[in-house]
């Protein structure tokens, strides 16, 4: 267990954290959630020991061992993988390293061989002699292959070096784990078996995540930081978002009889907790909502942008866009080829590649930033396009204009003042903020401009490359909700499972010796067996 007593944390005259008194218990696993900035990961570093609060303090039962994973990537650059995964477990590693030391002293002693008896019998109690074996498959199952496994830190790449400290976190099964963004760079494949792993995990879990998908299959509970206080509620993030939503338009209905909101509340309870039975946390989930009380349920004091996409100037004819035996390399490795496709009216493309640059280029081809290729394309007539880059930088570098300056650029009509910081003001930029500079901005903040930018450019197709990237929560539901209501075309890609199941009614993958293309779900599609096979056959072919 993790007791957390009258807890606070300030900066000046700034409070991230204000009397926090709160407990987490084991077979439970809690994702936490809140606005950038609002603490999440400076929490798991109080629980961690990495920060110190200002007041209050955090307990844990006796003897329980805490594993995090880190983010940084070159603190173990000068080992061996298979012994950076061991060092997750210290005290295991720390007799390895002294039995090994003894063992290899020219003058041993009989004091020496009375130690070394004692770290045999912790070594064995621990399961030592097995732990080399565990991680490596606990390597193999993040995707990281045997070749890799004696080779220093240091020459992998920055994606296998993050499946490598997670492996280390939860190597030996600590009784806590605290783990921020652990999604983050791991293909589908390794996240399926990353949830099945933490779903059936028996100790204490915090994580914090903007993977909504990962939240909502993993977590029993959420801790919400509002206001600089955490309060937890049971289920996942789809419940507490759609819990907090209704109870917000309850409040605002001031007609509605207290009778008929607790039938509707209660009716949402059980909606769910049939649901849940869906889950890889079916048990302990079901068990927390059925012993939710009504008055647990509170709206939300999130602010989510408004991201509408439906003021398009015209309607879409029926020639949208027809791509004709596309190829493209680059310096000298064909990231795809024999692209032909044509896109129809009422298409929401996922658009997928194992190569995060074929789907780039693609993008890039289609809006005439890259030249160099083979092949051909033609929009229709009717068709107008809006995209949003995976790179805005160029958007932003060297502007020193103000938002409402910067936004009124791509004003093609009306450049009234108040009617672009209409376009702002849904992005949540209000009063003083949109006198901001362009250069100046965090991620998040480019993203909303960047979503600005596009519903004021009033198109009927709308391109996206990673749009979630640097995102909240609440900006990545916001654009959730406004891709599934757009009534034009998307072509979209998104590590967002969430976002590209509710969306895609099609989804089209990019591979050196061709493309595949279904008519089906993004859940339908990674469980195809038809789908496997021909992309076995595609890069078998490249």
């Amino acid at each position: 267990m993790i007791t957390v007593s009258n807890l606070s944390l300030r900066y000046g005259k700034r409070t991230l954290f204000e009397d926090v008194n709160i407990k987490f218990t084991n077979g439970n696993c809690y994702g936490i959630i809140g606005a950038n900035g609002a603490g999440k990961s400076t929490f798991l570093k109080i629980l961690s020991k990495e920060i110190d609060p200002s007041s209050g303090s955090v307990a844990f039962t006796p003897g329980e061992r805490m594993a995090v994973l880190t983010q940084n990537h070159y603190a173990f650059d000068e080992y061996p993988v298979i012994e950076t995964v061991m060092m997750g477990h210290k005290q295991l590693f720390s007799i390895m390293k002294e039995k090994d030391a003894l063992y290899a002293k020219e003058d041993f002693t009989d004091k020496d061989g009375e130690r070394a008896g004692e770290l045999e019998n912790l070594f064995a109690e621990m399961d030592g002699w097995n732990a080399e074996n565990d991680a490596a498959t606990m390597l193999s199952n993040l995707g990281i292959k045997e070749e890799f496994h004696y080779k220093l830190l240091k020459d992998l790449d920055n994606t296998q070096k993050v499946r490598v400290l997670l492996a280390q976190a939860l190597f030996g099964k600590p009784d806590i784990l605290l783990l921020d963004e652990p999604t983050n760079d791991l293909d589908i494949q390794t996240v399926s078996w990353l949830e099945d792993f933490l779903a059936s995990y028996e100790g204490i879990i915090l994580v914090v995540s903007h993977d909504r998908h990962f939240l909502d299959t993993v977590c029993t509970h959420v801790v919400d930081i509002d206001f600089s206080k955490m309060n937890i509620y049971s289920g996942n993030y789809t419940f507490w978002y759609e819990s907090s939503q209704l109870a917000a338009r309850q409040r605002s209905d001031q007609n509605k009889k207290l009778e008929d909101r607790v039938k509707e509340l209660q009716e949402f309870i059980r909606r769910f907790s049939a649901n849940a039975s869906k889950s890889k946390q079916a048990t302990s989930r079901k068990k927390a909502l059925d012993k939710i009380n009504i008055e647990d349920i509170q709206p939300s004091n999130r602010k989510y942008p408004g991201i509408l996409f439906n003021n398009f100037t015209r309607e879409a004819g029926d020639q949208i866009l027809q791509v004709e035996n596309l190829k493209k390399e680059l310096n000298g490795e064909v990231l795809f080829s024999g692209i032909n496709l044509t896109v129809n009216k009422g298409d929401k493309i996922a658009i997928l590649s194992d190569n995060s640059l074929a789907t780039t280029a693609l993008y890039d081809i289609l809006t005439g930033r890259d030249t160099d290729y083979s092949g051909s394309f033609k929009w229709g007539v009717t068709i107008n396009v809006a995209d949003i880059p995976n790179d805005n930088a160029s958007y932003f570098e060297g502007k020193n204009d103000n938002l409402i300056d910067w936004l009124r650029e791509y004003s093609e009509g009306d450049k009234d003042e108040q009617f672009v910081r209409s376009f702002l003001g849904r992005m949540l930029f209000s009063g003083e903020e949109v006198l901001k500079k362009a250069s100046v901005l965090s991620g998040g903040e480019k993203m909303r401009c960047m979503f600005s930018r596009m519903m004021l450019q009033q198109a009927n197709l709308l391109m996206f490359d990673e749009p979630t990237n640097h995102l909240d929560l609440e900006s990545i539901t916001a654009l959730n909700n406004g891709m599934k209501d757009f009534r034009g075309v998307i072509l979209f890609t998104s590590r967002d499972h969430e976002l590209t199941e509710t969306v895609a009614n099609r989804i089209i993958e990019l591979t050196p010796g061709g493309i595949i293309d279904k008519l089906m779900t993004y859940d339908e599609y990674i469980k195809s067996d038809v789908v496997k096979q021909q992309r076995e056959e595609l890069y078998s072919v490249a």
